[in-house]
């Protein structure tokens, strides 16, 4: 483990994986300026950090830096900017607890494997089709909170639906990675 974790430390410094160290530092920025009553200004935030989250990728790609590090990173990063945006959205009344809940439970159970499988069987676990698609459904829902008041009087609560087919596909993921679980402790059971 000591040597897997050198690796990924040497492995950071690249440009993809700064704009992903770039998008966990604004997180706390992003719930500070948002819970002090300044939405539009943490949208903003918002905003950057979902735009770093496309130059990484794209950027990791195109020069050939996509390293274990990023592919553990970036993942935790989304997420990390995703849940404090739902918290925040929930903490203002726009956004039911429960799809906080769900969100959590989720998250927890994905963290614990891939941590075990990357301690265990040396498996990085990266973001399948799925995972990047409730990426997406997320951030948009999570924009179109932010204007949650003037889009409340249209007939259907578009937020409120893209968050719920978000908390959905991110569901079909973690079933997607528990299959690669499973089948990483069968393949190799030591």
């Amino acid at each position: 483990m000591k040597d897997q974790f050198k690796e990924l430390l040497r492995e950071v410094w690249n440009v993809p994986n700064l704009l992903t160290m770039f998008r966990l530092i604004l997180v706390p920025f992003f719930i500070l300026i948002y819970l002090d009553g300044h939405a539009y200004q943490a949208l903003g935030i918002f905003c950057l950090a979902s735009l770093t989250d496309m130059l990484d990728g794209y950027l990791a790609r195109k020069n050939n830096q996509i390293t274990s590090f990023g592919k553990l990173m970036d993942p935790l990063a989304d997420k990390l900017l995703v849940i404090s945006a739902l918290v925040c959205h929930v903490i203002q009344g726009i956004f039911p607890w429960s799809a906080i809940v769900l969100m959590v439970i989720k998250e927890t159970g994905m963290i614990v494997g891939s941590l075990f499988l990357l301690n265990k069987k040396n498996v990085v676990v990266h973001a399948n089709y799925f995972g990047k698609t409730a990426t997406c459904c997320f951030m948009a829902a999570l924009i179109l909170g932010f204007f949650h008041e003037p889009i409340s009087h249209w007939s259907i609560q578009l937020d409120i639906w893209l968050l719920w087919i978000a908390v959905a596909l991110s569901y079909l993921a973690a079933f997607t990675y528990l299959q690669l679980f499973l089948r990483q402790i069968k393949e190799n059971p030591s």
